[in-house]
């Protein structure tokens, strides 16, 4: 699920929130980073917990309508097709799944129903239901995925009001949002109806080299803050305080860590992820004064054949 460039981002939040010096308890900043990249994970289940909340919404309106006193023929007999959707049943009958987000806690939609009711009066209303449930071709997979996917993509992931929800749950959601439902959709693509070829649980890292880069980055720019500063301080004698005290700083000294303590990344790949991070976190300067800082170091390395790299690609 998480790329390195999301690793480098939540290195860096992390690091900004004890303003990137060394730490009188490294092994407790060190759990706050993990336990915010393992929140990733948590916002991909409760957006599970929400799917199956809304297959459940649409079981319990079909339900109603038939109950009424005085119901119309198409309320007594209502359109199942969204409650017998294929894709929705595999997602609320899988009981590891299930299992996992009532241990993590993590279905609060039952407190906080008025989001499922907003979804749900949402997708009733919209042309996409409309055509869906209207469509006489017999039930498939391959037709109830493309809705859910059609639906999550716009209507779901779009909804401000749920953005801001997941905001409020925890402030940190907002960057992993993005992620998480290309993460998602892609899982969704691959849903088959043999439960044991359904993995609808990513591993949160590619392998284990990319959880350990994660500690490593962190622990070894915080434990070698001083020497960054003054490497950085000697370089930039043009530039004001300020911005070497911004998260222009904090990214440089991410970016020193990885040319000194990371011989198997090229100086090139380190340089360009974060001046992605500055376009999108910092000021609208910043990725060329980040730019122009960074290719002057790696210039005076490599004139001075220090922290050779191991890596392809070099610059």
């Amino acid at each position: 699920m998480l790329n390195r460039r999301h690793i480098r981002i939540k290195v860096m939040q992390s690091l900004y929130a004890f303003k990137g010096h060394e730490s009188d308890d490294l092994a407790k900043d060190e759990r706050f980073l993990m336990h915010s990249l393992d929140s990733m994970l948590d916002l991909y289940l409760s957006i599970l917990a929400l799917l199956t909340e809304l297959h459940k919404k649409s079981k319990d309106y079909n339900e109603k309508l038939q109950k009424k006193l005085l119901g119309s023929d198409s309320d007594r007999n209502p359109n199942t097709k969204f409650q017998d959707n294929l894709l929705l049943s595999i997602i609320s009958d899988n009981k590891m799944l299930q299992d996992i987000i009532a241990k993590r806690k993590l279905n609060f939609w039952d407190l906080d129903f008025e989001y499922v009711d907003i979804l749900f009066k949402a997708i009733k209303n919209s042309e996409l239901y409309e055509d869906y449930i209207n469509d006489t071709e017999e039930a498939n997979l391959k037709r109830d995925k493309q809705f859910i996917i059609d639906v999550y993509t716009e209507i779901i992931a779009p909804n401000d009001k749920l953005f801001d929800y997941f905001e409020d749950k925890k402030l940190t959601w907002v960057d992993d949002f993005p992620v998480v439902n290309t993460v998602l959709l892609k899982v969704l693509r691959k849903v088959k109806l043999t439960s044991s070829d359904t993995k609808l649980l990513p591993d949160l890292y590619k392998d284990e080299d990319d959880k350990e880069f994660a500690k490593d980055l962190f622990k070894k720019t915080v434990l070698n803050n001083s020497k960054f500063v003054e490497e950085i301080s000697k370089r930039t004698t043009n530039w004001d305080s300020e911005r070497l005290a911004s998260l222009d700083g904090l990214l440089l000294k991410m970016a020193l860590c990885e040319f000194q303590k990371f011989p198997s990344i090229p100086h090139k790949v380190t340089i360009n992820e974060y001046l992605e991070i500055a376009k999108e976190y910092s000021t609208p300067k910043s990725s060329l004064f980040i730019n122009g800082i960074l290719d002057k170091i790696v210039k005076e390395y490599q004139s001075k054949d220090l922290f050779p790299k191991a890596g392809r690609g070099l610059m």
